[in-house]
């Protein structure tokens, strides 16, 4: 079972908008709500494989209960820690080339409520074979809270995957997750490098064991103290990009839980990823397209040991 932590969730609303403009009047075509964040949305893509996932989230007030009936609705496992504040929502609007989302900032959690979320962490972490953590921190959570559950997980002896950025991604290096996943802006943000793989390798240094760095239409790249490979779709996908990189972080999970090296992980992760966009909703992708990328990719290895300097 793969295990992951979404400190702040949210019930994501979806606005099919055909022919988006800004500063104009709309008339949404469609709306669809479910519960998101973005370990959420890796339990349910994971669930889709026929992975074994469970959630662990703080939930409150209306939207928490809204959340937690859509999980129970869609056969997710999950486990949830009750907060007093309520559920944030996030809103976005999609047309056919594109996504524009709005995030809220998410409730204050108190001293108390946190601890309750790393002991929920804690009680599941023995059927573990991988812990998944994503999305921010919310408003009241440690600055090193991302580090105090990569500690937990590493000290169950399996991998941890963690999809932050800004200074939860920074606070938690020292405790070395196995992985870590920025996209190219979220790179450069963490080092002020452009390259991204000056950008990785220093990322290694601070304390990252590997690092798989979304780069857009040009694909995934993996480093590590052993090198460097690539893996890109063979032309660019439009659709909503929302709960791409969330789908990349799944088949990463899903890869290290199997011992599997970047050759295998990352064809997967692009796979996944480019038929994710090709889906409306986040957390749901295009089974068809899936299969067909998949068969069609290959991981090329673009550096050697010697690329890392320590």
């Amino acid at each position: 079972m793969i295990l992951t932590v979404t400190p702040n969730p949210a019930l994501d609303v979806t606005y099919t908008v055909p022919g988006f403009r800004p500063h104009t009047s709309h008339r949404v075509a469609e709306v669809a709500a479910q519960a998101g964040g973005k370990g959420v949305n890796v339990a349910r893509v994971l669930t889709a494989l026929g992975r074994p996932a469970r959630c662990v989230l703080p939930l409150g007030g209306p939207t928490g209960r809204a959340v937690a009936a859509d999980l129970a609705a869609a056969g997710l496992d999950h486990a949830a820690v009750p907060i007093a504040a309520d559920t944030r929502r996030t809103v976005t609007v999609v047309d056919a080339e594109d996504a524009t989302a709005l995030n809220e900032p998410g409730p204050q959690l108190t001293l108390a409520e946190w601890d309750a979320l790393l002991a929920e962490t804690a009680r599941h972490l023995p059927q573990a074979t991988a812990l998944v953590l994503s999305g921010s921190l919310p408003p009241g959570a440690p600055a090193d809270g991302y580090g105090q559950l990569v500690t937990l997980g590493r000290k169950f002896g399996i991998p941890v995957v963690l999809d932050a950025d800004g200074p939860a991604l920074l606070a938690a290096l020292p405790a070395r997750p196995t992985a870590i996943k920025p996209n190219a802006a979220e790179l450069t943000a963490a080092t002020g490098l452009a390259d991204p793989h000056d950008a990785a390798r220093l990322l290694l240094r601070r304390g990252a064991e590997s690092v798989l760095a979304s780069l857009g239409p040009g694909g995934l790249l993996a480093v590590d103290r052993q090198g460097a490979w690539r893996c890109a779709p063979p032309a660019p996908v439009t659709g909503n990009p929302t709960g791409a990189g969330d789908s990349s972080v799944a088949a990463l999970a899903a890869g290290l839980s199997g011992n599997a090296g970047w050759p295998a992980i990352l064809p997967d992760a692009v796979a996944l990823s480019a038929a994710t966009v090709l889906h409306p909703r986040a957390g749901h992708f295009d089974p068809a397209a899936y299969r067909r990328l998949r068969a069609a990719l290959t991981a090329t290895r673009v550096g050697a040991v010697a690329s890392f300097s320590p």
